[in-house]
């Protein structure tokens, strides 16, 4: 992204925390709206004097379905596992995000299953929402919108979606009728499937659909209009011939076996479809699995529509070593016989695009000629000198407007090509990292550094484009799990997470680069947790915590992870937390007895403090106060908030909120005489992100209900050397910065 690409405004310009802005973001000025105030649910936002955007890192999520109009140029859509839908500006080219409203009690819809078009009215715009199926999810809820996302009507299900499950990149699901354009069909997983004949404001089941849901499974994998005739795909089988995997109907209500359908596990489940209107023929992508992993065959199989003729048209069957699937399937509006695949789950040799010109009596790799440029992206390489073609290749898009763009979603981010050889991400705007913690150093060139799922640890050196330097290595991670500063030398950071070459790194340069520990304790590499620096950074205090819940002794180092002995009086499983004036301090909170433990020996024992807190709450968050000893403050998700000014040994009680989800702290504001208190929290029944220039006796909420991201209980941070700028953490929105308008 260019700096040109965000113009925003603001207040401090002109002054030294202006300036500082300035450089921060890469420009003169900010200057302008936030991009994020083209989602509305066409209700007026609460007063929050706050400008809201995106730091930009590109990407890094699964992108699972882009949709173009056929009708109008230069409009597509996009969705993703769990960070939202989007719609492309074509002028500005960029994504503009159109679920920010979506609240802390909605974050399991920012998971989209699906999105549909209608091709004669082009501003309407249908979503089917929902993370997750599981007993503890909520049900799925239903969009429609008249102005291409902009407001919104919504219907609540009675069923439940599982954008972020296996089986993700198969659909679309939801399909508009050709015939009706006030019907529409959703496949959902495990209920059938679902019509609505008055544009989803109300649902029932099908009549005349045979398959029988299931409680495990995939149900409709994929629904799509060739002319008048509506096909569904089924993942389950139907009960008694698991060679049933395609359904059509000719009139909506008695929907038949397709004749002569394929069979066999290269054609067990149906991902996508892709019908050449010209041609009259419709092309299906197989897989022997949902995906995106766990695929290891598939075929590409072509009907011809008037006759019902079928005929193989796979490009590459797989087998032996090279196994694989099928997944993403587009046609070429303006060409007739050309269709784009793609290889899904092919570690082998790589997955690709294969195109055919010629109605898929031969293919071309895409691939074999292709070169990919990242610079917008850098993290994109990997850690390696050049990046991928991709992997979780699920999907693929082309215009119907110009032939030789077309777009492709990986695991990480979105390709687009318009010459069919040059590929570089078409990314811009959009942004799902699920972020897990933040650190604003009080000195250096980067006001921010972040830990995320998936991508590890990345070093901002500006807000306004993706970190020059990538992902950090030596060693690489995909997720962090710890992320550190020494309060009294900023130059040194220490990180941890899940790697193959190792779990926990140290650096001297305020994470422009790594060392990696020169050991670690053997539970590390299956079990790493979050860390701890001393306020002078001559000790490391490390927790081990394994993914499926499981708690392990935490270690102690004195040598930058050379040696590491184990702290037996450490609470298993807690967060170690250093205190930001004496090096000689460092806590940790026991979630499961609701004790205080405090060390006043660098990490070598620990002691119980104050007994009688909270226990038991997953959202439990200790954190101390910058510049202060034994200042510390403790989130509770369930049992608002807590703060104790001598060193944990007592705690009150903060009254002023009734929930607390996650605290920081930045620069403290004119005139105040303490630090100023981000908060994501609950105040007088309201849930959103907060600030207090009073030591939390006030709150002010600086988000509104056009910006709330979902889930936002992970980290929040203020950056200490700019008044008012504030960095929060969301789950499959990437990294929001915030600064007072």
């Amino acid at each position: 992204m260019h700096a040109s690409d965000l113009s925003r405004r603001s207040v401090l310009a002109g002054t030294a925390a202006g300036a500082a802005t300035a450089a921060l973001v890469g420009l003169p000025s900010l200057q302008g709206r936030s991009q994020a105030t083209e989602s509305t649910i066409g209700t007026a936002p609460a007063a929050a004097p706050y400008d809201w955007h995106n730091v930009v890192i590109g990407g890094t999520g699964f992108v699972t379905g882009v949709v173009f109009h056929p009708a109008v140029k230069g409009l597509a859509y996009a969705r993703t596992d769990m960070g939202g839908a989007y719609r492309w500006d074509d002028g500005a080219a960029r994504w503009i995000p159109l679920l920010d409203w979506l609240s802390q009690d909605d974050s399991n819809l920012l998971g989209v299953e699906s999105l549909a078009i209608d091709p004669a009215k082009p501003d309407r715009l249908y979503l089917a929402l929902g993370s997750y199926t599981q007993s503890w999810a909520g049900n799925g809820a239903f969009l429609r919108s008249d102005d291409r996302g902009a407001t919104w009507t919504r219907t609540d299900l009675t069923v439940k979606l599982g954008s972020n499950e296996d089986g993700r990149g198969t659909g679309e699901r939801l399909l508009v009728d050709p015939r009706n354009s006030d019907t529409l069909w959703l496949g959902t997983r495990h209920d059938g499937l679902l019509k609505s004949t008055d544009r989803g404001a109300t649902w029932g089941a099908a009549p005349g659909f045979p398959p029988k849901p299931s409680a495990s499974g995939q149900g409709v994998t994929v629904l799509v209009a060739a002319g008048r005739t509506l096909y569904a795909g089924w993942g389950d089988g139907d009960g008694t011939s698991a060679a049933v995997t395609l359904y059509s109907t000719t009139d909506g209500t008695k929907w038949v076996p397709v004749p002569g359908q394929p069979a066999g596990p290269a054609a067990k489940m149906p991902m996508r479809a892709a019908y050449d209107s010209r041609a009259k023929e419709l092309y299906v992508t197989y897989a022997d699995a949902p995906g995106p992993n766990g695929q290891f065959n598939g075929s590409v199989r072509k009907l011809a529509v008037t006759t019902g003729t079928w005929t193989d048209v796979t490009p590459v069957k797989p087998g032996g070593a090279d196994g694989f699937g099928y997944g993403g399937a587009a046609v070429d509006l303006q060409r007739t016989g050309t269709v784009v695949v793609t290889t899904n789950n092919r570690w082998s040799s790589g997955d690709t695009l294969f195109r055919t010109t010629d109605g898929g009596r031969t293919w071309t790799s895409l691939k074999d000629s292709a070169t990919i440029d990242v610079s917008e992206t850098p993290y994109l390489k990997w850690g390696k000198a050049a990046p991928t073609f991709g992997w979780w290749i699920q999907m693929v898009a082309v215009d119907p407007f110009d032939s030789r763009h077309i777009v492709y979603g990986t695991g990480a981010t979105l390709y687009g090509t318009r010459d069919l050889k040059k590929w570089a991400p078409q990314i811009r705007g959009l942004e799902e990292t699920s972020v897990l913690f933040l650190i604003s150093p009080p000195t250096g060139q980067a006001h921010l550094l972040s830990g995320s799922r998936d991508i590890g640890t990345l070093y901002h050196d500006r807000l306004t484009a993706s970190p020059a330097g990538g992902l950090a290595t030596n060693p690489l991670f995909t997720t962090a799990t710890g992320l550190a500063q020494a309060a009294k030398k900023p130059s040194y950071v220490v990180r941890t997470g899940t790697g193959d070459n190792g779990n926990g790194a140290f650096s001297n340069d305020g994470g422009q680069t790594w060392t990696p520990f020169k050991s670690q304790p053997s539970i590390a590499k299956e079990a790493p947790g979050p860390i701890a620096t001393t306020a002078d950074g001559s000790v490391l205090v490390w927790s081990f915590v394994h993914w499926d819940g499981s708690k392990h002794p935490t270690q102690r180092s004195t040598d930058n992870g050379a040696t590491w002995s184990e702290v037996a009086s450490f609470p298993i499983g807690a967060t170690p937390v250093a205190d930001p004036a004496d090096p000689a301090v460092l806590y940790a909170y026991d979630t499961a007895t609701g004790k205080l433990f405090a060390s006043t020996d660098k990490g070598l024992t620990f002691t119980a403090r104050a007994t009688g807190l909270p226990s038991g709450d997953a959202g439990f968050k200790l954190v101390a106060a910058p510049g202060r000893s034994g200042d510390l403050w403790l989130s509770t998700k369930g049992n608002g908030l807590y703060r104790s000014t001598d060193g944990g040994r007592s705690f009150a009680k903060v009254t002023s909120c009734q929930a607390s989800l996650t605290l920081g702290f930045g620069a403290a504001a004119d005139g105040a005489s303490y630090v100023s208190v981000y908060h994501v929290a609950t105040v007088g029944g309201v849930t959103g992100v907060y600030r207090s220039d009073d030591a939390a006796k006030t709150w002010r909420r600086i988000n509104d209900d056009q910006h709330q991201w979902g889930w936002l209980g992970e980290a929040i941070t203020g950056d200490p050397r700019i008044p008012g700028m504030v960095y929060l953490a969301t789950n499959g929105r990437g990294i929001q910065f915030g600064q007072t308008a």
